[in-house]
């Protein structure tokens, strides 16, 4: 057992270079973890963490350099978006398991001077020549998924630089190169590798990390396996990042880089891959139409389609609507059984019905009318599980198969607010710990073309979410926000944890809207989960205890650890209160 022993300001300010920076004199507030000369707690791992208050600006972030790359642009006088891209080029570097250029993302920006909320797709896309059978094998069956994960086969287009890039335009304050000064010194002069990361590379859960060799020769140099504590550079990072920062975006879906991407995957040692240079060049982000539903007095508000994570969120808080979970005691056994209910009904309607609404008809406005959801709702028995749910037939709806997708939980979430109000909600992914294990000029690509469907039929009847040319695949990502009934912004959240991401976050909602707990002890509640099979109680946490009572109420109930990543920011009227996810490294920082 290791102690975790969190990195400090003080640390992070030579290894980001002050100067360049101009990091303020006075250190922000930040978690310092209160019980850090403690063993961690033996079950789980990781320590409580306390609130942490701000009065200007706050960023919460996945990792402590990159929470410190975000708040100096923050200092700098930039936007929530320029700390958002500072923080997520760190991501790339520090966290490399989750997320990274090489892969995608979803963000929700909300301008609070104009009240006006904008919504970025950066989801990744198939290359245009893959067709439904991508994961098949010759006998017509699905390939298993560590068959399918690693190499060129399952990269898609990466889309995350491409909504920041049109983030920065319509949002930005700082110049775009001024973003990527944190991320290239790092890059350039090493970062502390941390026990998370060790951790993740020894469990060695991805095939790739050994058979691919620019990735193994990046983590395990001269056969050894970076360690807690190593100083890790990563020159070519370095060098990539400088020229995007330098030539923009371009380079990277047209220039040099688009090359050594195609050529990376087309000529994959394992499962050689579709994409080409058409495919790079051709990448557009998109602006949606953000989905909206009400909870009570408030109004959430999440990503459309591809992401299900908006919809399915919403589904869950006004199915609960008529219990009023607000009587209940945190987690107490009569919520949680009612949160699991819910939590089966939207993954039902999830699995058929959601899937990219630019290749297939979604009923979007079906699946979140309250009409629909009150109905769902008396499914609900307070009595008994109800076992597997069926998908309903909201308005619109068509009938399809029930899709097969393996989303993996390696993802990061950051929440942001700026000095004048203004908000950032974005999750983004590599997919798969690790991606698709192909490393190109020290980064990382995505294996998000995973999670589609393997099978593109299911009993006969077409897949919404199978593949096909230029289609993006469904994700579970939820950057969500909430609003007060004036319209002003209450809550900034998200979280990482592959399709269990729906479950955390609207768990998280209820904590802080009806069991008014303040963002960190919401965050730090024990977790539970069902994606519409088993009910999941946290490992090592008192929510274990109640296993017993849950299977005499029929659950299906298993115990296990759950590595959510939670990160949020409540604005209130006395200010901001921010909380990062105790399971993972997360660091809040304010002003």
């Amino acid at each position: 057992m290791f102690k975790m022993i969190p990195l400090s300001v003080a640390l992070l300010v030579p290894l980001l270079g002050a100067s360049s920076l101009s990091f303020a004199t006075e250190a922000p507030k930040q978690t310092l973890m209160k019980r850090e000369v403690r063993e961690p707690e033996a079950a789980t791992g990781f320590y409580a963490k306390e609130a942490v208050l701000g009065k200007e600006y706050m960023v919460a972030s996945a990792n402590p350099y990159a929470s410190q790359a975000g708040f100096a642009m923050l200092e700098a006088g930039g936007s929530a978006v320029d700390a958002a891209i500072a923080v997520q080029l760190v991501l790339t570097l520090v966290e490399p398991q989750s997320s990274g250029i090489g892969g995608g993302a979803f963000m929700l920006h909300w301008h609070n001077g104009e009240k006006k909320l904008t919504t970025f797709d950066g989801r990744e896309t198939a290359p245009k020549s893959a067709m439904s059978d991508l994961f098949l094998q010759a006998n017509g069956k699905p390939l298993s998924w560590r068959d399918a994960v690693v190499g060129g086969r399952s990269v898609g287009v990466p889309g995350l630089l491409a909504s920041l890039k049109q983030a920065h335009e319509q949002f930005g304050k700082l110049p775009w190169q001024t973003l990527f000064k944190p991320a290239i010194e790092l890059a350039e002069h090493g970062f502390i590798v941390s026990p998370r990361l060790e951790k993740l590379l020894a469990m060695g859960f991805n095939p790739g990390l050994h058979k691919l060799p620019e990735i193994n020769r990046y983590f395990f140099p001269n056969g050894k396996m970076v360690k807690a504590g190593d100083v890790l550079k990563n020159p070519k990072l370095a060098k990539a990042l400088k020229s995007i920062a330098i030539d923009g975006i371009e380079v990277f879906y047209q220039g040099w880089l688009a090359k050594r991407i195609v050529a990376e995957v087309q000529n994959s040692p394992i499962s050689p891959g579709l994409l080409t240079l058409d495919d790079m060049r051709n990448y557009q982000a998109k602006e949606r139409q953000a989905v909206c539903g009400r909870y009570h007095l408030y109004k959430v508000c999440g990503m459309a389609p591809p992401s299900s994570g908006g919809i399915s969120v919403i589904q869950i808080l006004a199915q609960l609507q008529s219990f009023n979970l607000a009587k209940f005691e945190p987690n107490a056994l009569q919520a949680v059984h009612l949160l699991t209910q819910s939590f089966r009904l939207a993954f039902a309607d999830r699995a058929k019905y959601i899937a990219d609404a630019d290749f297939v008809p979604v009923p979007t406005e079906g699946l979140i009318a309250p009409e629909y959801l009150a109905k769902r709702a008396q499914l609900i028995r307070p009595d008994i599980d109800m076992g597997k749910a069926e998908a309903g037939q909201p308005t619109g709806s068509l009938v399809v198969g029930t899709d097969s997708a393996i989303e993996k939980p390696s993802t990061s979430h950051l929440s942001i607010v700026d000095k004048q109000g203004n908000a950032v909600s974005m999750t983004s992914s590599i997919e798969n710990g690790f991606g698709s294990a192909l490393m190109v000029e020290g980064f990382i690509l995505n294996n998000q073309l995973t999670d589609f469907s393997l099978a593109p039929r299911e009993n006969g009847k077409l897949v919404a979410n199978s593949v096909e040319g230029l289609k993006r695949p469904r994700s579970s990502m939820a950057p969500m926000m909430v609003f007060n009934p004036d319209g002003s912004l209450k809550l900034v959240v998200g979280s990482p944890g592959g399709s269990r991401i729906i479950n955390y976050v609207a768990h998280t909602i209820v904590a802080v809207l009806d069991w008014q707990l303040d963002v960190q002890t919401a965050i730090n509640l024990p977790k539970v989960t069902n994606r519409n099979k088993v009910t999941t109680l946290e490992l090592g946490k008192e929510i274990a205890q109640l296993k017993p009572a849950l299977e005499a109420k029929g659950h299906p109930v298993q115990v296990r650890p759950l590595n959510s990543g939670l990160h949020a920011i409540e604005l209130t009227k006395s200010g901001l209160i921010g909380g990062a996810d105790p399971r993972r490294e997360g660091l809040v920082l304010s002003r």
